[in-house]
């Protein structure tokens, strides 16, 4: 199988990181004043004042981060909210991961693998919320989750279900195994490092594939090689020092953009480490306040404006509303994480605890009660606006020309099919304000046309 030879060395200097912290630990009012009025024209920052934004304490110059990530984030992605679900096909794991509830020694958890039947029907029951969007999970245990189930499991949904787009989140690949991958039809690949630091990665994998640092840190490399030109990662947050993992993940984001001539990653991710029953830790090694994770938001949405950031349903409802406004653009609800949990709630089969249990009507109802706009919108992928394609219009703040209308067209469609009366009026009222926000007046005038058509019987309209 061929890999690509990249030392992980080249991707994260882990000595440099820590002199940034180190450097910029002292606030300096004129120096913060600089990097704000640099971060508001949505261009990005380098990695020196990312770890100044990051060391920040002071309440006053909190705030002021906050204000100025909402803004970039209304600059960049409107006022949509983009909604998804993961679908896990197994819990059943080779590696041995101390955090994980799926971690190979836990003997608590009911072991489960879903066929390709088990999980069409998770994926009706997922559609039956209202969902086009799925991320499909699945453990690490090479004779279980092979590229054979993980395609079949694809090929199935999208021939039996009304599921526009699947995202895969897996374990690293050979390049040939990521082309058969790409042909399924998948959008993003996602794959987490979980902490950069090396050490703390040692010891926190002991066990399994996963133990090898560079193989993981790799893995999206392998991934464009084979044709995947969408790409999702992130930290896992509290299990070491959080300013190192955010430093580090600029760091594996920057030198990606520059193996592939510009295309970053799509996303990333902000999960915040939760207990997991069976897991083999004491507790959080390094927990990180409300505060502080606002914090850590609103810093990678100054960092990398045009980068997508994904929240689970991990937070607890109050923080989860509130940090829509700090960067989030995608996130998830009624989520579960145990194979097949939708059809049935099966206990000891969980790989965390989660915290917002909201289904997605009452989560549509939250987003339209904070005046942003619910979207399925899988439009860029069916569009083949991906990787250079995307980037050209992300970084340039241009992709929300097309994500407006997409927003609209794709709430209204679930409006009229899943929602409830209290739904149905906020979303009207939402979608009659989102269509006054397109300078276009042709844009404007089609949107408006088909959002006619979707309620004559109309579907899958998109731009």
């Amino acid at each position: 199988m061929k890999y690509l030879q990249i030392n992980d060395a080249e991707i994260i200097n882990e000595r440099l990181i820590e002199e940034l912290i180190e450097k910029t630990k002292s606030f300096d009012r004129i120096r913060f004043n600089e990097i704000i009025e640099k971060a508001k024209k949505a261009k990005g920052l380098e990695l020196e004042e990312v770890a100044f934004l990051i060391n920040i304490e002071d309440p006053e110059a909190l705030e002021e981060l906050f204000e100025v990530a909402r803004e970039v984030k209304l600059s960049i992605y409107g006022k949509r909210v983009v909604f998804f679900v993961p679908l896990y096909t197994s819990n059943e794991c080779t590696n041995n991961c101390l955090y994980c509830g799926y971690r190979h020694d836990n003997k608590i958890l009911h072991r489960k693998t879903l066929t390709t039947e088990d999980i069409i029907k998770e994926a009706k029951a997922i559609e039956s919320q209202g969902h086009k969007r799925i991320l499909l999970v699945c453990g690490e245990d090479p004779n279980k989750t092979s590229i054979g189930h993980i395609t079949s499991a694809v090929e199935a949904i999208y021939k039996n279900c009304d599921i526009r787009r699947i995202n895969v989140n897996a374990a690293p690949m050979s390049i040939d195994e990521f082309k058969m991958l790409k042909e399924s039809g998948i959008g993003t690949y996602q794959i987490f490092q979980e902490t950069y630091h090396r050490e703390t990665y040692k010891k926190m994998h002991p066990q399994g594939q996963k133990a090898n640092y560079n193989k993981r840190i790799t893995a999206i490399y392998n991934a464009y090689q084979g044709g995947i030109d969408d790409v999702g990662i992130g930290p896992l947050l509290g299990l070491y020092d959080y300013r190192f993992d955010v430093l580090a993940t600029l760091m594996h984001i920057r030198h990606f953009d520059n193996f592939t001539g510009g295309v970053g990653p799509h996303t990333i991710s902000v999960p915040r480490l939760k207990y997991a029953e069976g897991w083999a830790l004491d507790g959080i090694p390094y927990p990180i306040s409300d505060l502080d994770f606002m914090k850590i938001v609103a810093v990678f949405r100054l960092a990398v404006p045009y980068t997508g950031i994904i929240l689970s349903t991990r937070e607890a409802p109050d923080l989860r509303d509130k940090l829509l406004d700090l960067g989030v653009s995608q996130i998830s609800a009624g989520s579960s994480t145990s194979p097949g949990g939708y059809k049935e709630k099966e206990e000891h089969a969980n790989q965390f605890e989660l915290a917002d249990h909201r289904n997605l009507i009452q989560m549509m109802n939250v987003i339209c009660e904070k005046g942003y706009i619910p979207s399925f919108c899988t439009a860029c992928y069916r569009r083949e606006r991906t990787g250079h394609k995307f980037m050209e219009f992300a970084k340039e703040g241009e992709i929300h020309e097309f994500c407006q209308p997409n927003a609209i067209l794709t709430f209204k469609e679930v409006l009229l099919d899943y929602g409830t009366d209290e739904l149905k009026k906020k979303g009207e009222e939402i979608i009659k304000k989102a269509l006054d926000e397109i300078d276009n007046i042709k844009l404007k005038e089609e949107t408006i046309k088909r959002i006619k058509e979707l309620e004559q019987g109309k579907r899958d309209l998109y731009f």
